[in-house]
């Protein structure tokens, strides 16, 4: 009888072909446990984004939102310290994140607006596939059409209003 040493060429590619199967199998469950992660913090981040735009009102804004005129009202939370850095970038977890607000008038009452749109909605490397908005009242709402409806929002009686979507 033959001594052997190692591993027979056989015996290699059953391990190769079993580890190939279960990464086929766990590979789709992780790209969409990251898509769920990236989408539960865009939410949180809108939440986090409605408070900091209540306190802005109440301290910096004389009743008035961030993000009146041209800059975004994330770049001008974050610049007050109401929001953090990466926030107020505009991007986060996959998400990017735009915000603006109308001022009160003497018919209508100031109001702002959230919206989180993945930055990549469709493909292997999808970050998120739903679309999220918050306005003043606080409700978030979201859309499964993101990439092909977009924002679902109007202007009322000079206020932001929420036309479109479905609340969490």
């Amino acid at each position: 009888m033959r001594n052997q040493k190692g591993f027979s060429l056989i015996e290699l590619l059953i391990v190769v072909v079993v580890i190939g199967i279960i990464a086929a199998i766990a590979i789709p469950n992780l790209l969409a446990s990251r898509r769920s992660a990236n989408e539960a913090s865009a939410i949180s981040s809108l939440r986090t984004y409605h408070g900091a735009q209540m306190t802005y009102a109440s301290t910096y804004g004389n009743s008035n939102y961030a993000g009146v005129g041209a800059p975004d009202a994330f770049q001008v939370l974050a610049s007050v310290n109401l929001l953090d850095s990466t926030l107020g970038s505009g991007t986060k977890s996959g998400y990017q994140f735009l915000g603006g607000s109308l001022p009160g008038t003497s018919t209508s009452q100031a109001s702002f607006i959230g919206a989180a749109g993945a930055t990549t909605d469709t493909g292997v490397t999808q970050t998120g596939s739903r679309f999220f908005m918050v306005a003043t009242e606080g409700a978030i709402y979201y859309d499964d059409n993101a990439g092909t409806n977009g924002l679902f929002f109007n202007v009322v009686n000079g206020a932001f209003v929420i036309v479109g979507g479905i609340p969490l």
